[in-house]
């Protein structure tokens, strides 16, 4: 393995997202299937990385010296979502159907939303999962507020 893979800055920070998964090899098969991820390390934690970016999976777990007081748990059924992953796609309707071919559940279809084209869908441990491709930004045109 290359460590010169792995998410460590040579200076400054890199930003890394970790999620709690309930099954690793299952999460980590979702995101290098449908997002197109590459295995950095396979386990303990897991390392996938995603375009410019990295996800850590690990399982979760009670508080530990370093986080007194912190239980890691994947998002449970009805959990309200405090944090989703924003995905930006060159071609979103070709996203879709690539995902939706490997098994992807989509809330919606991609949808216009004047600023951008975006649906979501949940990975395997119910996290929410933004895909948007910039339409209308692009030349000034934004959503409306929501009320």
């Amino acid at each position: 393995m290359e460590h010169d893979q792995w998410p460590v800055p040579s200076e400054g920070i890199v930003l890394t997202h970790f999620l709690t998964v309930r099954d690793v090899p299952t999460s980590r098969k979702f995101y290098t299937e449908v997002l197109g991820g590459e295995i950095v390390l396979e386990e303990n934690p897991c390392i996938v990385a995603v375009a410019n970016g990295w996800l850590i999976m690990n399982p979760g777990g009670g508080p530990t010296p370093d986080k007194p007081g912190v239980t890691l748990r994947p998002p449970q059924p009805g959990d309200p979502v405090s944090s989703f992953l924003n995905v930006r796609v060159a071609d979103v309707a070709a996203f879709y159907e690539h995902a939706r071919g490997k098994g992807a559940e989509f809330l919606t279809e991609p949808l216009d939303r004047k600023a951008e084209i975006r649906c979501y869908l949940r990975d395997p441990d119910g996290y929410l999962v933004e895909v948007g491709q910039a339409t209308g930004m692009l030349q000034g045109r934004f959503a409306d507020k929501q009320q």
